[in-house]
């Protein structure tokens, strides 16, 4: 399974999205209700025809809330739209009976790079989605779900913006918790197909997520974690984007903070690929529901459908 992890650091290296067919040759398909994705290659490929699209299983209708009472709302990452970067984890959780749901921000709705807007502009976004989600399903609380800057909107909306009593659980997966560097940020960028350009004076979700912006200092200032609300970051040891390692992490009381490889040491998955690992999204499945908590299956790096 290293080789599919190992797919994204090639890609950078490759001028077209052309390359990114290329690297989904011989990559399995799997099976289930909804079809998992099983690399960001394949979600950036399948993004393309229709950037504003709902990854499988996500922004349904006709989901109900009686197995999962919790409404589950995926906030995705810097220049990515919800369908590359949930095309794992958003059929995975719908599989597996929950109502998922999940939406564009901080760009043009049919652009392929999106998420580069004011940090506190996507935070509002965020609030007022929730209030949507709300409207929609009736719930009282929804779980948050963030990737990257994803995850440090969540943060940011519960914190700042009275986010705190509409939130059941707060997932990060590798956040920006503290800021990183450009330079981070820019390697994050070689993945998506043009976005390497926007970096910087283009790209202000970038500079909101620098380690000492004024977003990132109003986020640190006193208390992260609010109360009533779980909170649960993972994070991989071979992170190459929010750095130094481990600064995703909230250490605060109340809050789980754990890396992939304590649960599989030999687990290579990077910051692009986390939501597309089956070991992180084991773990996720397990902040969202503890009373059902199962070890996460090391021997399959990448997602594998409910069974």
């Amino acid at each position: 399974m290293r080789e599919y992890s190992s797919r994204l650091s090639c890609l950078c290296n490759l001028p077209s999205i052309a390359a990114l067919a290329i690297a989904l040759v011989a990559t399995p398909a799997f099976a289930g209700t909804y079809s998992v994705a099983p690399n960001i290659a394949a979600g950036i490929v399948d993004t393309i025809p229709n950037p504003a699209a709902a990854p499988p299983g996500a922004n349904l209708q006709s989901c109900s809330l009686k197995q999962h009472p919790y409404p589950v709302v995926l906030v995705n990452g810097t220049f990515s739209v919800m369908e590359d970067d949930f095309g794992a984890l958003a059929p995975d959780l719908a599989n597996a009976g929950y109502c998922v749901y999940t939406f564009n921000y901080g760009g043009s709705p049919t652009s392929l790079i999106q998420a580069t807007g004011s940090a506190i502009s996507s935070a509002s976004e965020l609030a007022s989605y929730v209030q949507q989600v709300l409207g929609e399903t009736r719930a009282t609380k929804v779980d948050l779900i963030g990737h990257s800057q994803g995850g440090m909107l969540a943060e940011y909306y519960v914190k700042l913006l009275g986010g705190a009593p509409y939130v059941h659980n707060l997932v990060g997966l590798s956040p920006t918790t503290h800021g990183t560097t450009l330079d981070g940020l820019a390697l994050l960028a070689s993945a998506f197909p043009g976005a390497n350009l926007l970096v910087g004076a283009a790209c202000p979700a970038c500079k909101d997520q620098e380690s000492g912006s004024a977003v990132i200092q109003q986020l640190d200032n006193g208390p992260i974690a609010q109360p009533g609300v779980g909170y649960t970051i993972i994070e991989s040891k071979d992170e190459f984007v929010v750095t130094p390692v481990g600064s995703s992490f909230i250490n605060e009381p109340g809050v789980t903070n754990e890396y992939v490889q304590s649960s599989c040491p030999l687990d290579p998955v990077d910051h692009a690929d986390l939501s597309y690992d089956n070991v992180t999204i084991q773990l996720v499945k397990n902040a969202l529901s503890p009373s059902t908590a199962q070890a996460p299956n090391c021997a399959i790096a990448f997602p594998w459908p409910a069974q």
